[in-house]
């Protein structure tokens, strides 16, 4: 689909009310592989797309940071794009980096997004935890092969990260990170990547307070890239209006617990959707203020 500044690669499957599915940083659309048959088989409309630089979109976006960077601020304009092209409202399900972008969008335009699912999100303003680097293995092994990656924008290291941010691991896993490897060795693929890297989750962190539509916060008990996870997910949720957002664990989930365990991961996000994936004029949702 095309937007003002360049080009979303999409699927769209099912009927029903809308529901747009987001990636994360240095992935694809195929995150969301093993989820978007069951949502899409009970009822909705699903929108699963590629961030802007990555898979099959379209390269070089302007960032409203003026800079060569995607933020997350970016990536919530090109969902609410998204929502408008389709016919809105929807609820938007982000991972990681898109997690803290839905947070945005729903505090930007109420309107069109009728619910928020947050899937190891990157919303708060992070901190580095030295004690953590000394007292957990996890949270030590998977900054060091985040730093790693980075410093040397390396993919084997990248891949080292994917291996421990998957405790358990897909069946197809070794045939998606070939597709994703594939992907992530043409330069510009790679330097798109590295964008994501140049800003902060600061500014989904001041607009979490004027979140008012329903939020779910989904996070791997086992997630390598905080130093912990729970704390992290809770505290998302009470920057929130009292009683906006609830928190859900995934046992021995990492940082795509919805990759590993799809159907814990639908079996929580099915109930909310039935709730507050309608357009905003039937939906009857409690929005707080």
């Amino acid at each position: 689909m095309e937007l003002e500044y360049g080009t979303l690669a999409c699927d769209v499957v099912g009927e029903g009310p809308l529901v747009v599915l987001s990636h994360g940083m240095g992935t694809v659309r195929q995150d969301f592989r093993h989820l978007v048959g069951a949502v899409a088989g009970a009822g909705y409309r699903v929108v699963n797309v590629d961030m802007r630089g990555h898979g099959e979109s379209s390269v070089d976006w302007p960032s409203v940071t003026g800079e060569a960077a995607i933020s997350r601020a970016d990536v919530a304009g090109d969902l609410l794009g998204v929502i408008r092209h389709f016919g809105g409202p929807a609820v938007i399900v982000g991972h990681s980096l898109s997690g803290g972008s839905a947070t945005i969008a729903a505090a930007r335009e109420p309107g069109l997004v009728s619910g928020i699912v947050e899937i190891g999100p990157f919303t708060l303003t992070q901190d580095f935890h030295v004690g953590a680097m000394v007292t957990s293995r996890r949270y030590r092994r998977g900054m060091v092969r985040l730093g790693l990656t980075s410093m040397l924008k390396s993919l084997t290291w990248w891949r080292r990260y994917l291996d421990l941010a998957y405790p358990t691991k897909p069946a197809d896993y070794e045939g998606y990170l070939v597709d994703l490897e594939g992907v992530l060795r043409r330069p510009e693929r790679w330097e798109e990547f590295a964008k994501t890297g140049r800003t902060t989750p600061a500014d989904a962190h001041a607009r979490l307070a004027d979140v008012r539509c329903p939020a779910l916060v989904i996070m791997g008990a086992a997630d390598p890239d905080f130093a912990d996870p729970e704390a992290e997910a809770n505290a998302i949720v009470a920057a929130m209006p009292e009683g906006v957002g609830r928190v859900v664990m995934v046992e021995n989930g990492g940082h795509y617990p919805h990759a590993q365990f799809p159907d814990r991961v639908a079996a929580v996000l099915l109930p909310f959707l039935e709730r507050y994936a309608t357009p905003a004029r039937d939906a009857g949702f409690d929005r707080v203020g």
